[in-house]
C-alpha cells in the first residue's frame, strides 16, 4: 500500500448505538474483519450537521461527535461503505484521494 490511495470518513456521533455496541465499535471492528489496512477513530470537541443540534461532551451526557478514518484502496473502501448499509445513525460518508507517504513497519507483512 503505497502512491494514491483513498481516505474514507465516516461521521457519526457517540450516542449511536447498534445493539449494545456504540456505532463507532461496530464500524471499526467491521473493519479489522474486512482486513481493512487500520481504522482511527476521532473524538470532536464539537459538532454538528444537518440539524441545529450541537454535539458536545456534558457532565450527564456523552453526545459527541465522532469521526471513522479508514485508508485503503478505492474498490475496498467503496465494498466496505456498502456492508454498512445496516447501520443506523451513520451521517455524512466521504471519500478523498490521499498520497502515502511512509507505512509502518509491519505493513508488509498485512495480506
Amino acid at each position: 500500500m503505497s502512491g494514491q490511495m483513498k481516505l474514507l470518513r465516516i461521521y457519526t456521533d457517540e450516542a449511536a448505538y447498534f445493539g449494545d455496541r456504540k456505532v463507532f465499535e461496530v464500524i471499526a471492528i467491521r473493519a479489522r474483519e474486512a482486513n481493512l489496512a487500520g481504522a482511527t477513530v476521532l473524538m470532536a470537541l464539537i459538532g454538528f450537521g444537518r440539524t441545529a443540534h450541537v454535539h458536545t461532551r456534558h457532565i450527564l451526557n456523552d453526545d459527541q461527535s465522532v469521526i471513522v478514518e479508514i485508508v485503503d484502496e478505492e474498490t475496498r473502501l467503496r465494498d466496505f461503505v456498502a456492508s454498512l448499509a445496516d447501520l443506523p445513525d451513520i451521517g455524512l460518508i466521504t471519500l478523498e484521494a490521499v498520497e502515502v507517504l511512509v507505512r509502518g513497519p509491519d505493513a508488509a507483512t498485512r495480506a
